[in-house]
């Protein structure tokens, strides 16, 4: 019996859809590969000051495949005068971690990461790393890993001093280490004296204890539960500044400052187009009150020709919460 003929042509034929097999299962994997970071979160500034832009950055994402990193993009300056950063989060297949970083005019190239425009990543209000990322040893996910509740935060000195508690949470869940200055507290409770920021806190048997942190310090929120989602110092709890409830003459203050305006932040215009006027504000408020009408005059330009502008002042009286009050342009705005 005769062996049946085989064709050359087809043998070669074959080879050549083999090799051509292997090569676009080599490319896919390498593209896998490419791909195979999941983005678990962004935030954008400096070390000192940063803000979490994962929802952002997922609109973007949706848009184009390619980001170019600036302040406009995402609708703040969070450290103005310093070259920021873009700092995303992101996890391999496998496990590993890694943080991926672009600075202000460079392009982030979304191809790299999983999913990138269909924005099915993002840990969100989940994340607790804050700005170095997730470090060995460090658990994360739900930020209860401390053992002492915060109750109240105070900071300036003995006789002249502010409840922070409220800004301290906002500091808390931009990240996880907060170093303290005049500057981050938006005033300064008492001219040309060292400050110290206090923090009363509960553990977890009941015990009660005060932690110190002078200006220049960092405090480090991993000991304190629920640092990052800020579920704490909601309490009522008011110790003043030496931390014992009903002590009478213990409020942190000479008489009569219960009732002083202290101006955290305020700011002057209309959408992206905004300028700071915390200074501004201070300084017609020096009397404890302010009383003023809102114009482009009073702050010495327009930061948004054309459109009606709203002033917004964030501002604490005494030792009480820290309190919004805002009026449009040519309206009057009185505090308290």
């Amino acid at each position: 019996m005769t062996a049946p003929r085989i064709d050359p042509m087809r043998l070669v034929a074959r080879w050549l859809l083999m090799v051509l097999a292997l090569v676009s299962a080599s490319s896919a994997w390498s593209r896998g590969d490419d791909d195979n970071w999941l983005v678990l979160h962004a935030r954008y500034g400096t070390a000192d000051r940063n803000m979490d832009v994962t929802g952002r950055l997922k609109e973007l994402a949706r848009r184009d495949e390619r980001v170019r990193v600036s302040n406009e993009l995402f609708g703040n300056d969070p450290a103005y005068g310093q070259t920021k950063t873009l700092r995303i989060y992101a996890r391999s297949r496998s496990g590993e971690s890694r943080t991926f970083e672009y600075r202000e005019g460079s392009v982030i190239d979304g191809e790299k990461f999983t999913d990138w425009r269909g924005g099915g990543w993002g840990q969100g209000g989940n994340w607790d790393h804050g700005w170095d990322g997730p470090r060995p040893g460090h658990g994360g996910g739900n930020g209860d890993g401390g053992t002492w509740q915060i109750l109240q935060a105070r900071y300036g000195t003995a006789d002249r001093n502010m409840d922070v508690t409220g800004r301290l949470k906002e500091l808390a869940r931009g990240d996880e280490r907060v170093r303290v200055r005049n500057e981050l507290f938006g005033n300064d409770p008492a001219y040309g004296q060292t400050k110290t920021l206090r923090i009363f806190a509960r553990g977890r048997n009941g015990e009660q204890r005060t932690f110190e942190f002078k200006e220049g310090a960092w405090i480090d929120g991993t000991q304190f539960t629920g640092w990052g989602r800020g579920n704490w110092g909601d309490s009522g709890w008011n110790g003043g500044w030496d931390g014992r409830p009903g002590r009478p003459g213990n409020d942190g203050g000479r008489p009569g400052q219960d009732q002083g305006l202290n101006i955290v932040r305020a700011t002057y215009g209309t959408g992206l187009r905004q300028m700071d006027v915390t200074q501004r504000i201070r300084d017609l408020s020096r009397s404890g009150r302010l009383d003023v009408r809102v114009s482009n005059d009073l702050f010495g330009r327009d930061p948004a020709s054309g459109s009606r502008k709203l002033l917004q002042v964030f501002y604490t009286q005494g030792r009480g919460q820290e309190r919004q009050a805002q009026a449009w342009e040519g309206d009057q705005l009185r505090l308290p």
